[in-house]
């Protein structure tokens, strides 16, 4: 009988998942988070840059709406306040003599525009991306504010009594308002509508929570309410700034 020399078989590795592997994870896990930062980076560089690149270029179409539009408003003038008392001289064989009543003070009062529509200019001297002024449509959702600045539609349009109150962008789509932090008391605004262009003077700079809507209430005479996010890159609070009408149209009539 001859020796059988016998090779004991080779074990069989189990079937299934592969041996975990840490470094892999790891470096799975840091292109990950290398993809997040450079998403995260292009999203703020698409809020901060682009979308006030495209603001800007869309401004300069809504500036020439706005325009045309002053050239085709309804703009009618309207008895504003009670009837003077009629004026009376003295006369020699009578006690007074009334020389008839006065004509009333009137008012330019144009039509309300439709939501979404450019209506306005604002300008403010003090401010340099607002020297050459930027344009407000009416509304202030958020699609109407991606053009810039928006009139809040429950509260009188510039140039008339009452409470007229504007919103805008601090950091993103074009950030009309992103200096309104520098104005002072004194410094002057200047909106011009279909009626002609409303001056208005600073009267104090405010800050407020968001759920502070008293700032849009009205008010006796005619002011201007500029409203915007506060502070930069934060919407956890908002500035206010108000500011009292001094010259325009209707100025005299309503200031007295």
């Amino acid at each position: 009988m001859s020796d059988v020399t016998r090779t004991a078989p080779a074990p069989v590795e189990p079937s299934g998942p592969s041996r975990w592997n840490p470094k892999g994870i790891v470096r799975g896990l840091g292109w990950t988070l290398i993809g997040v930062g450079l998403f995260l980076l292009g999203f703020v560089a698409h809020q901060l840059f682009i979308t006030t690149w495209f603001a800007q270029q869309h401004n300069e179409q809504l500036a020439a709406e706005a325009t045309a539009y002053f050239a085709e408003a309804d703009v009618v003038e309207v008895e504003y306040g009670p009837l003077a008392p009629p004026p009376t001289v003295a006369d020699p064989e009578s006690p007074t003599t009334t020389l008839g009543p006065s004509a009333p003070p009137t008012l330019l009062v144009e039509e309300s525009p439709p939501e979404g529509q450019p209506f306005a200019i604002i300008r403010i001297p003090s401010i340099r991306r607002l020297v050459d002024g930027w344009t407000v449509v009416e509304g202030v959702s958020r699609r109407d504010l991606r053009s810039g600045a928006g009139h809040m539609p429950d509260t009188p349009l510039p140039g008339q009594p009452g409470n007229a109150v504007i919103s805008g962008h601090r950091t993103t789509y074009g950030a009309p308002f992103h200096e309104l932090d520098e104005l002072e008391p004194g410094d002057l605004i200047e909106v011009e509508t279909a009626i002609g262009v409303h001056t208005y003077a600073v009267d104090e700079t405010i800050i407020v929570k968001p759920t502070d809507v008293w700032v849009a209430e009205p008010r006796d005479g005619a002011w201007l309410t500029l409203t915007t996010c506060h502070p930069r890159f934060s919407s956890r609070q908002r500035m206010i700034v108000f500011a009292e009408l001094v010259d325009g149209p209707n100025a005299e009539v309503i200031t007295g």
